[in-house]
């Protein structure tokens, strides 16, 4: 299987840059998600990979085959790609097993025998057998889903691209279709790329996720690397939950705001320079203040009061507002609630979980 290159692609819609500048490369049989807001750039990134879009600059190689530049376009039907839309585009006037067979009417050297062996060995891996007779109308939202995966998949593609393809199933069905999806990718080990902007379906599917910020690429790497280490203010608070704390550089390992003070996962820090820094919620210990104050109190041991607590099942989520500072902290604890609202606690930070952010994006 071929990898997928993109370099220096610009996509414009008349004066509006929906893609600019973006480099990215999917190496052979993996899988890469496109993460972000609406409006970031990521569909428009996956449309001129399947050649339906014309870029204004940069080019699209597949392997040794360059498909897209501003001088040429090869055409979707001869990039041997597939794509699953977030519509599915199931034919609703074919069976299941014409609609899976669809792609490889096409292939000339594919017989008809062929075919419905390959139709049925197909639904069989998307757990399918027995359907192929019904009609889409007759289908649930998942299982029209893994028809249209079928269906893409039966045409052997070298790349295959989906674009939100579970947006349109309920929470309990786009969880258990983002296992699925992960299951075939690791049977067929086609090279893929996934649109999506939901952060919990990249990191379930995904080999590396490329996060995508105003037709930009910020920051890609695995769903380890981006919650435990962001570089960017957007990363840190668009990959799951985050504190962000806007101070100074006291020292190379130390951030200052206010009567704050706090170390972090930093000793290269420039002293002076404006640093945000990241903690999430679960990294900080809770406890009922102790009184009078401990020695250690003060660096990364802060006090404060309970604003507000939220039980949210498997665990409770805690505001706390910082004495002496207008900084309010989210803080994530176990079940039964040790604390209740109004209440002075202790909160300590721990520096290999304060991250700091010194980009701006």
């Amino acid at each position: 299987m071929p990898g997928v290159i993109v370099k220096e692609l610009t996509k414009r819609y008349g004066e509006v840059a929906a893609v600019e500048g973006l480099s990215l490369e999917v190496k052979p049989r993996e899988l890469v998600a496109l993460l972000g807001p609406s409006g970031c750039g990521k569909t428009t990134t996956l449309r001129v990979v399947a050649g339906f879009l014309r870029p204004e600059a940069g080019e699209i190689w597949v392997g040794d085959r360059c498909l897209s530049s501003p001088s040429a376009v090869v055409p979707p039907e001869r990039r041997r790609m597939a794509m699953i839309f977030q519509s599915y585009a199931l034919w609703p006037h074919m069976t299941v097993a014409q609609n899976v067979a669809y792609g490889l009417r096409f292939k000339q050297e594919v017989s008809r025998a062929e075919r419905e062996r390959r139709v049925r060995e197909i639904l069989k891996v998307v757990h399918l057998e027995g359907f192929e007779s019904r009609y889409p109308g007759e289908l649930s939202g998942g299982q029209q889903q893994r028809v249209a995966v079928a269906r893409s998949l039966v045409v052997e593609p070298e790349i295959l691209l989906l674009d939100e393809p579970l947006s349109n199933l309920d929470a309990n069905l786009r969880e258990e279709m983002r296992f699925e999806i992960r299951r075939l990718h690791e049977a067929f080990g086609i090279t893929t790329l996934y649109v999506t902007h939901d952060q919990a379906e990249a990191m379930v599917i995904s080999d590396r996720i490329a996060v995508l910020y105003r037709g930009r690429l910020v920051q890609i790497g695995t769903a380890h690397q981006l919650f435990e280490q962001p570089r960017t203010r957007f990363v840190a608070d668009f990959i799951g939950k985050t504190n962000l704390i806007d101070g100074v550089a006291a020292a190379p390992d130390r951030v200052a705001r206010g009567g704050l003070s706090l170390r972090v996962a930093s000793a290269s820090l420039k002293p002076g320079a404006a640093v945000t820094v990241s903690i999430r919620p679960h990294e900080i210990a809770l406890a009922p203040a102790s009184s009078p104050r401990t020695p250690g109190e003060g660096v990364n041991v802060l006090r404060g009061t309970v604003q507000r607590t939220s039980y949210l099942g498997d665990a409770i989520d805690y505001q706390v507002q910082v004495d002496g500072s207008d900084v309010v902290l989210r803080v994530a604890g176990p079940p039964p609630a040790a604390v209740r609202a109004g209440q002075e606690v202790t909160l300590t930070l721990p520096a290999a979980a304060c991250v700091p952010l010194t980009d701006s994006d």
